[in-house]
């Protein structure tokens, strides 16, 4: 499959190129009784789950939210402690 992004210019192809279509009602050789299969990730199942579940703890965000318009979220103790485990992370 060829993706030539969102606008209509396309570069220079060939008379055979792959992005002619096949005649339709026929299968292309080798595909017949094959069926595409898709595996989900355990980290977008995650995702999925969390954009579905709806257990966002709303209670929670706004208190952030607040302490984020009032200044007061970003302490040093926070910025220490993300430091220190983004360097064990690293080393």
């Amino acid at each position: 499959m060829q993706i030539q992004g969102t606008n209509r210019i396309h570069s220079p192809q060939g008379i055979n190129a792959p992005h002619f279509a096949t005649k339709t009602g026929t299968q292309p050789t080798g595909a017949a009784g094959k069926a595409d299969r898709v595996e989900i990730s355990p980290a977008a199942n995650a995702a999925i789950a969390a954009a579905e579940g709806g257990k966002v703890r709303t209670d929670l965000v706004n208190q952030i939210r607040g302490q984020i318009a009032a200044g007061t979220y970003d302490t040093s103790d926070k910025m220490n402690a993300a430091m220190e485990r983004l360097l064990d992370q690293m080393g």
